[in-house]
């Protein structure tokens, strides 16, 4: 993996969001190089998946400002948004398949409703994306629940990526898959970077993804960034909250619910 250049792709600056007063995100900063992977790490609750949505323009912050290649998002008009949201590929923790339709159709679904790519073609596309991740050519005419859960998370990954869209946002695209297919997984997500040029955020609580897939990590507590470094410090560096984490201790400053006093 390579970070290839320093102009940034994605740069937040104070973005902050609260729900009946309490602080969901608070204060967060965050930059994304062209071609470099970001891993969001952190508890339940920290605010991973709310970031994200914020950065897609599904939640509005209340503070701060979310640029992509250098164009403010926030308050972007709908009609603008639709189009520039073309550009994002994304897996959340619940795939949102559509039953009614085919595996196939699934995953071609904006290459049929938004690229307006013949349905032949598209069925191609998405037996072939269906392949990259671990899937046989026969599941592309099955329904959604006719796979078991893992099979549904590799299909909501290859929707993720048929339109070869330069920026991901994958929550938990390993969650559930065993160690095989979540390093096939993993390989993936690289060669999304060093291959296409794309810029890739994901969250994942698997120690072992992270190591494989990620340039650099942030780690969020309580909406706070408490640490963001390079992958390569996730071992060493001196920080309370990442060494507990990694350390997967429950003493530490990360208190969950049912063990505060």
């Amino acid at each position: 993996m390579t970070d290839g250049g320093t102009s940034a792709k994605i740069r937040l600056a104070g973005v902050t969001h609260s729900f009946d007063g309490v602080r969901a995100l608070d204060n967060v900063d965050l930059e994304l190089s062209p071609r470099q992977s970001l891993v969001l790490i952190g508890g339940s609750g920290s605010g991973k998946s709310l970031l994200l949505k914020s950065i897609l323009g599904l939640v509005e912050p209340d503070a701060g400002t979310i640029e992509v290649d250098g164009e403010e998002t926030v308050g972007m008009p709908e009609n603008q948004r639709m189009q520039w949201m073309k550009r994002f590929g994304v897996l959340f923790q619940r795939q949102g398949l559509f039953d009614s339709l085919k595996v196939w159709e699934n995953v071609a679904f904006r290459l049929l409703h938004e690229h307006d790519v013949p349905r032949a073609e598209a069925r191609e596309i998405a037996i072939s994306k269906l392949g990259q991740v671990g899937l046989i050519a026969g599941t592309a005419d099955l329904f959604p629940a006719e796979l078991s859960g893992g099979m549904q998370k590799r299909v909501g990954l290859a929707r993720a990526i048929a339109t070869d869209p330069d920026i991901l946002f994958l929550d938990e695209p390993t969650a559930g898959l065993d160690p095989i297919m979540s390093n096939i997984i993993s390989d993936l997500i690289n060669d999304r970077v060093d291959d296409l040029g794309a810029s890739v955020i994901s969250i994942v609580s698997d120690l072992a993804v992270v190591r494989r897939i990620a340039d650099s990590v942030l780690m969020l507590h309580e909406g706070r960034v408490v640490w963001h470094g390079p992958v390569s410090d996730l071992d060493t560096a001196d920080n309370a909250y990442l060494r507990q984490f990694v350390a997967q201790s429950i003493d530490g400053p990360i208190r969950m619910p049912a063990l505060a006093g």
